[in-house]
């Protein structure tokens, strides 16, 4: 199979001076479980931070409160849940009905496992022709199917190396062995993005290849996936394509850890200070 290595990274979205908070896009963030609030909050910040218009955050009915109180800037979507503290099957209703509002949607950050998760994340890839991130419990969600369905719109999967090999049915040191080959492979195979996280990040369409040269150990802490995956759907509501939001969303996020890590160290870094950080890595960017 041949690939194209893209070393280059995309241009920064254009804002206008005349712009507006539409201008920038919507984005959907569907996260979020009892106990796992930190989750939404998190992807929430990695969208604001990236340069969306609106960020709503759909969760469980019971973590509402905390993820509202966490930033006044969200847009909340409390949903029902079960007795888990998980979404219940009928919030896939008020989805239905919600799911006109964005521009992008993004699924998976501590939503948890369950049926109705799977069910959720089963008809968003399948029948919203949006595009729509996967990510943790997402990706776990279509892992436990017998084939992925065809996508109704276009997909960016980000899993790390575990839940990857959970969704090709191999295993971690199969993954690490050949991440770009099986990365390739597996978005020719499916017509998505896969960005393969760690050390030296995949990004590939099946055809393009960029490999990110951005982020530290400092990195390798609860949370840190939750900020992308918000990143990653800011780029998309801002215009840009699957494959070039994920390469910039990757660098962008790698910049913001070095960043940090320059001034609270490697072992210091939290996932919440990646989304502090954004704003220098932007200024970073533009003054290249």
């Amino acid at each position: 199979m041949t690939r194209q290595r893209v070393t280059e990274l995309p241009q920064l979205p254009v804002r206008k001076a005349d712009s507006h908070k539409g201008s920038f896009g919507r984005v959907m963030l569907i996260a979020g479980s009892r106990g796992m609030s930190g989750a939404a909050c998190l992807s929430g910040m990695g969208a604001l931070r990236g340069g969306a218009g609106l960020v709503f955050v759909a969760v469980p009915s019971g973590i509402a409160p905390i993820v509202a109180g966490r930033e006044p800037s969200y847009l909340t979507i409390p949903l029902p849940e079960d007795s888990a503290g998980q979404l219940d099957a009928s919030a896939a209703e008020i989805l239905r009905s919600e799911i006109t509002k964005p521009d992008v949607i993004a699924i998976g950050p501590g939503c948890g496992q369950s049926a109705a998760v799977a069910d959720i994340v089963t008809w968003l890839y399948r029948d919203v022709d949006k595009p729509l991130v996967i990510d943790a419990d997402g990706l776990n969600a279509l892992s436990t199917l017998d084939a992925l369905p065809t996508a109704a719109g276009p997909r960016i999967m980000t899993p790390h190396p575990g839940e990857f090999s959970r969704l090709t049915g191999t295993d971690i040191k199969t993954v690490q062995q050949a991440r770009e080959k099986m990365a390739v492979e597996f978005a020719a195979a499916h017509d998505c993005v896969v960005l393969l996280k760690g050390a030296g990040t995949i990004i590939t369409d099946g055809h393009r290849v960029a490999v990110n040269s951005t982020g530290n150990s400092g990195m390798a802490t609860g949370g840190s996936g939750d900020v992308l995956t918000g990143l990653i759907a800011a780029l998309l509501a801002q215009g840009m394509p699957v494959f070039e939001a994920a390469q910039l969303a990757a660098h962008l996020h790698g910049l913001a850890g070095d960043l940090a890590a320059a001034e609270l160290s490697e072992p210091g870094l939290i996932a919440s200070d990646l989304s502090r950080y954004l704003p220098a890595a932007w200024l970073r960017m533009s003054a290249e």
